[in-house]
């Protein structure tokens, strides 16, 4: 109760993480590429999304269960990829995929997190996802595979909207280079955030561990942060590729970073089993419309349960994401605004918050079920 009192929203959840950690470290989280503008764009085309209120319907206590590629859930959303997670809060994959184990959501680790597979087999439970960015070299693939498998990953998600490093000036701006290694500047940063700080000095520096295992003499120096260590490792994905990993892998395979409906509609013939519409959250390139936009494209030209990111940020955001056309939503920075925050305390915070706020807006519209959502929306969206 004393937390929905301090920090009813994700507004209040930033502006406490953005005192708690150091300012690159914040710089890498909530900055955008170029002039952020198509971070912007993701948020007024969520805005745009409007619904009918509904009255004289009596008590309404909708129900957010649902169930997504043979999985049942409590709520239709989970926690998204975010690389160097670690980095924005100490031991922040344990954290996060402990706690997707106890609520029963999907945790979705990144390649380039600073935990390989194996750190979180003890703690992932039935909720793991793997984030692949594509090697080039077949035999790292299929070894990164066995390993997630190993690990518990039942669920692999190939990026496939990183054909090269975006700029991030805002970030590159901060200071932040891979792997990462404090500057006097940025020590004076870190020397203002204690609790953030011994966290960090009890695990050392955060790297991309699972990447550094496999690029052992590739990097010659420090590298600029949005052109890191698993750049020298990465292909950029062709239907080929895709083909290749359908092969390598037995369970359900998602291709995250889809705004073309053609796209979508080529999936299901190669063996996707769902899509993941997003547009980097407006980190990979500024010139992309609004990820909102292009999700009724996406839902007409397949079939194919389709999840949603990019500007969630709240549960009329999620809401407004499902009555689009979306099964699913993810969310990465959200969560991490949470852990830095709040420490371990931020994810279950932020679930009540998300759930309270989509049950609430459900009933404003009369939805009893997530299923009802696209029958209140107000007519065609505007163009964003």
């Amino acid at each position: 109760m004393v937390l929905q009192s301090k920090y009813p929203a994700l507004s209040d959840l930033k502006a406490r993480a953005r005192r708690r950690i150091p300012h690159f470290v914040w710089e890498y989280l909530d900055s955008g590429t170029g002039r952020e503008e198509g971070a912007a764009r993701n948020r007024s085309a969520l805005d745009a999304v409007l619904f009918r209120p509904a009255a004289l319907l009596g008590e309404i206590a909708p129900s957010l269960q649902c169930s997504f590629l043979g999985r049942d859930y409590p709520a239709p959303f989970g926690i998204a990829p975010l690389g160097m997670s670690g980095l924005i809060w100490p031991g922040a994959e344990h954290i996060l995929s402990a706690f997707a184990a106890q609520a029963g959501i999907p945790y979705c680790v990144s390649t380039v997190a600073t935990v390989v597979p194996e750190d979180l087999a003890g703690t992932i439970g039935e909720q793991g996802w793997f984030q692949m960015y594509p090697p080039k070299s077949k035999e790292v693939r299929d070894d990164m595979l066995r390993r997630a498998r190993e690990a518990g990953f039942h669920t692999l998600v190939l990026t496939v909207d990183v054909p090269a490093a975006s700029r991030r000036e805002r970030q590159t701006r901060g200071g932040l280079v891979q792997p990462p290694r404090l500057t006097p500047r940025l020590m004076a940063q870190v020397a203002r955030c204690p609790e953030w700080s011994l966290g960090i000095a009890s695990r050392g520096m955060p790297r991309m561990r699972l990447m550094d295992s496999y690029a052992e003499g590739l990097a010659k120096g420090p590298l600029p942060s949005t052109a890191h260590v698993g750049y020298l490792l990465r292909a950029a994905p062709d239907w080929d590729y895709v083909a290749a990993l359908r092969e390598a892998w037995d369970g359900p395979l998602i291709l995250k970073g889809v705004c073309e409906p053609e796209v979508a509609a080529r999936a299901g013939t190669e063996g996707v089993d769902a899509i993941w519409v997003s547009t980097h959250a407006g980190r990979q390139f500024d010139g992309a419309p609004g990820a909102a936009r292009v999700l009724p494209e996406v839902r007409g030209a397949t079939d194919l349960p389709i999840i949603f990111d990019s500007g969630v940020e709240s549960g009329l955001d999620v809401m407004r994401a499902l009555a689009l056309g979306a099964d699913f939503v993810m969310m990465g920075r959200a969560w991490h605004y949470a852990l830095g925050a709040l420490g371990r305390a931020g994810p279950g915070h932020w679930m009540e918050v998300l759930t309270q706020d989509l049950a609430s807006n459900m009933a404003q519209i009369g939805a009893r079920r997530l299923d009802d959502l696209s029958g209140r929306l107000m007519g065609d969206t505007p163009e964003t």
